[in-house]
């Protein structure tokens, strides 16, 4: 051979040689051995010394639980807890008063500017439930499953900004990188359906979330953990049919030729992305039988389909909070419905509170409502934790931002509200209060770390022990520090 070509090939070689690849053709394997027995991926018991381990497995949970799966119903953007929940009095008598100074000193906002005035809701209320919670009229099939659900107005964040309050909230940090909530829970419980994945995202609203697909990918963990997107329009999952001219059969070789392969590259390399890969592939195959079925609420009576005010082939909140029902009834373990456009500022009739917020609540509640009371009549709810909110609250300010005489609510991160419902939490109750102008919360603060501590503890998970080694540090959902308690108050 030509030695100048023979030079160029080994350089080429070289060039695709990957760091792993180099130390274990160097013989210099026993450091990174080390490292991977460590984090259970080199010999021993890891993944990697098992290709045949499917990690989506079904796990035994750690301790007594009480939820099986999670449905979370998020409201992107923060819905103005003061116009659904939070029935302040005061307030309205202080309706297009200045602000006092108390409310403003030492704090900033997003966007208000100077003295603003306050902002009573538009909107009239009532009580529902043996609580006697409230809620407005813009949510009146929500107040029709008052005694089925805990409004938890007491909950905070230290993040005003949508994406980092939204990262905060199902990853445990302010920052993109770390691993979503719906990961770790898959992680840690496997799933019931091998047909499907264990996590499922659906967005409506016509865009992604601030926090974007960060909110359900793995971060750190494995790949097979992140979430898959779901289409209710058209394909559910792109690229998971046959291309033209492969049939069944042949796709089904296809794959066993790539198993084969990724299988010997795991086994040399100890990479867990490789087998990954191996179950992603796999999981595709079974989806293509799985999912089209699953995904076809044209199957469900036409009763079912209006009591969700869901219309088969619309990309809507509807369409999605029925999906939810028949994907845990399938044994999906998490599924995260994001709904967007509850940004109401208040700069156009597109984000005011007299528009665009009534056409977002006719947009969700009566879904909401019939997620709850189908999933009921199912057997389901007993073993479905199902959360419904934002990231943040709302000011109990009218913005006015640049003079603007639309009515809307800045950021505010002091309290918002939550509602929970099913998988042991307490049925018709109230937790939490905040003061007369839903400013700060008063009375049993729920943090974004409580919030989480408590989910995992209904799928009976310690947050405080569940945790992945990555970088020399114990990663946890719950961040490093340990914050974070069970809300007993919230616990049937």
């Amino acid at each position: 051979m030509d030695p100048k070509l023979n030079a160029e090939l080994r350089l080429r070689h070289a060039q695709a040689l990957t760091r792993r690849e180099f130390f274990a053709r160097a013989g210099v394997l026993s450091l990174g051995g080390v490292a991977l027995g460590h984090l259970g991926l080199g010999s021993g018991t890891g993944w990697a010394s098992q290709p045949s381990v499917n990690p989506l497995a079904l796990k035994p949970a750690p301790r007594a639980a009480r939820a099986k799966s999670v449905i979370y119903l998020h409201m992107s953007g923060a819905p103005p807890s003061l116009d659904l929940f939070d029935y302040k009095p005061e307030l309205q008598k202080r309706h297009m008063q200045e602000c006092p100074e108390s409310l403003l000193k030492g704090q900033r906002f997003a966007f208000i500017k100077g003295v603003p005035k306050m902002l009573g809701s538009p909107y009239k209320f009532r009580q529902a439930g043996p609580s006697g919670a409230w809620f407005s009229e813009q949510i009146p099939h929500i107040a029709g499953i008052a005694d089925e659900i805990t409004v938890v107005p007491s909950v905070w964040t230290d993040q005003f900004n949508h994406a980092p309050a939204e990262l905060m909230l199902y990853t445990g940090s302010m920052r993109a990188g770390n691993a979503s909530m719906g990961s770790w829970i898959t992680y840690g419980l496997g799933t019931v359906n091998q047909d499907l994945p264990g996590f499922i995202v659906l967005l409506s609203g016509g865009t992604d979330p601030t926090g974007g697909k960060s909110l359900w990918g793995s971060g750190f963990l494995p790949g097979v953990f992140q979430g898959t997107q779901c289409r209710t329009t058209g394909e559910p999952i792109l690229y998971a049919n046959n291309p033209p001219g492969m049939d069944r059969s042949s796709r089904r070789r296809t794959l066993d030729a790539i198993r084969d392969l990724n299988q010997a590259e795991a086994r040399q390399f100890g990479d867990p992305e490789t087998l990954t890969r191996i179950e992603q592939y796999e999981l595709a195959f079974r989806m293509q039988a799985s999912v089209p079925e699953v995904f076809d609420i044209g199957r469900e009576p036409e009763s079912v389909r209006a009591m969700y005010g869901a219309k088969p082939g619309e990309g809507s909140f509807a369409n999605n909070c029925l999906l939810a029902r028949r994907l845990v009834e399938k044994g999906v373990r998490y599924v995260q419905l994001f709904d967007w456009g509850w940004d109401i500022h208040g700069t156009s009739p597109g984000d005011d509170l007299m528009e665009a917020f009534p056409k977002k609540c006719r947009d969700v509640d009566r879904a909401s409502a019939a997620l709850i009371r189908d999933l009921r009549q199912r057997g389901l709810l007993e073993d479905t934790l199902v959360i419904w909110g934002g990231e943040f609250g709302r000011t109990p300010m009218n913005e006015a931002r640049g003079g603007s005489t639309f009515l809307g609510r800045d950021h505010h991160p002091h309290c918002f509200t939550l509602w929970m419902a099913g998988g042991g939490i307490r049925a018709g109750g109230l937790y939490g209060a905040t003061d007369d102008f839903g400013y700060k919360v008063v009375e049993n603060p729920v943090s974004i770390r409580d919030l989480q501590t408590t989910i995992l503890h209904q799928l009976g998970i310690d947050a405080h022990s569940f945790l992945y080694r990555y970088q020399g540090l114990d990663q946890k959902l719950i961040g490093p520090t340990g914050e974070g308690q069970v809300v007993q108050g919230l616990l049937a």
